[in-house]
């Protein structure tokens, strides 16, 4: 009884770790990310910019753009900084097109904190209806940090 109890334990301990039988640096390479390939269409910054207290914008704050447009916010100064767009402000079907074309939302029509200076954030305008885009930095909407991004 105890050998077959302890082949069985053998057996079910080969398997869980024999299985796969990669070299380390095979392993090593699986666990490298890859780094995220630059935009293959026309890319239009916008910086993020701030004191920490009592300033903040996005320069510039007024945009247009065609769609297809990537438009990259970079946190240069007094962060965090993110971006998220007024939903009664979005033209009829850009809601849909902006949760495609904003990756890690924190929520509805709203990207992530950027926290570290040269952090950036890009927003993907693929498919966006044309129409006036508002939005605004979760942190600093009080501060009148907005943005007008116009898809023609």
């Amino acid at each position: 009884m105890r050998f077959t109890l302890f082949t069985t334990l053998v057996a079910f301990s080969v398997v869980a770790c024999g299985g796969d039988k990669k070299s380390a640096a095979s392993q090593a390479e699986a666990a490298t990310p890859t780094p995220a390939a630059e935009p293959a269409g026309a890319v239009v910054e916008v910086k993020m910019t701030g004191n920490g207290t009592s300033v903040a914008a996005f320069e510039p704050n007024k945009l247009t753009i065609k769609s297809g447009t990537i438009v990259r916010f970079i946190n240069v100064s007094g962060g965090p900084h993110n971006v998220a767009f007024y939903a009664d402000s979005v033209p009829k079907g850009g809601a849909d097109a902006l949760k495609k074309g904003m990756p890690n939302a924190m929520g509805d029509l709203m990207g992530p904190f950027l926290t570290q200076p040269n952090e950036k954030y890009d927003v993907s305008f693929t498919g966006a209806p044309a129409g006036v885009y508002k939005g605004y930095c979760l942190p600093h909407v009080a501060l009148g940090m907005h943005v007008a991004i116009t898809v023609q």
